[in-house]
């Protein structure tokens, strides 16, 4: 059964029952594989993302961060072998267009590791996304992209959702009318685990241009 988790951002830690659920989900704990957003910025090595999973006891025996040090042919091995998959923060564009570049996408949606991504990485796992100047993204012209499509809906991950509900509702409101967007900001996830879709902390469902918040499940 494959496990997808979207995430905004982590303040701290995570939480001690998120931190529970991923300690049952990530069971085989051989390797662990970050792709990084930013991966001609070698110290950007995912060294937060990291320490919510060893503040939450989940470590593994191979660490492995895959950028522009890593040759694409190994990047693709470290992908076919990894236990769990993180595609960290950092930027969207970029994560883009380097999984692009060294055809992971395909791989990745090929693979029975957990999946994981932070912010930047939560956005690039869904099915589309919307990029625009407004959420932040160095662009003139709005444009929707296509992410790795592990689950058909969009997400909009790590915005300052709760001030801006109105911006958020009319950037996304043609995207929200092709399928569902989960749109959270700090300190939440959507688990997705087999045909089950679950939400910790603060997650709000844009469909049909409408936009609702959800309940916790987890």
């Amino acid at each position: 059964m494959k496990t997808h988790y979207y995430l905004g951002w982590f303040s701290d830690f995570f939480p001690e029952n998120l931190g529970r659920v991923l300690q049952e989900d990530i069971t085989d704990r051989k390797s662990l594989a970050m792709i990084s957003s930013n991966p001609s910025i070698y110290e950007d090595d995912g060294a937060t993302e990291r320490s919510w999973l060893d503040q939450a006891g989940i470590m593994f025996d191979e660490y492995h961060l895959i950028n522009y040090r890593v040759q694409k042919e190994d990047a693709q091995k470290l992908i076919q072998n990894a236990s769990v998959i993180f595609l960290l923060g950092g930027s969207i564009l970029n994560l883009n267009g380097f999984l692009m570049e060294y055809e992971l996408s395909e791989l990745i949606k090929k693979s029975s590791a957990v999946m994981m991504g932070a912010s930047a990485g939560a956005i690039n796992m869904s099915a589309k996304w919307l990029c625009s100047k407004n959420f932040g993204d160095k662009v003139e012209v709005s444009s929707v992209y296509d992410g790795i499509g592990l689950d058909n809906f969009s997400v909009l991950s790590h915005f300052d959702l709760e001030n801006n509900m109105e911006l958020v509702q009319s950037e996304l409101s043609s995207l929200s009318e092709e399928m569902n967007i989960y749109a959270s900001n700090k300190d939440c996830a959507v688990r997705v685990k087999g045909d089950k879709t679950d939400i910790f902390g603060n997650v709000y469902l844009i469909s049909h241009s409408k936009i609702q918040k959800l309940e916790e499940t987890l």
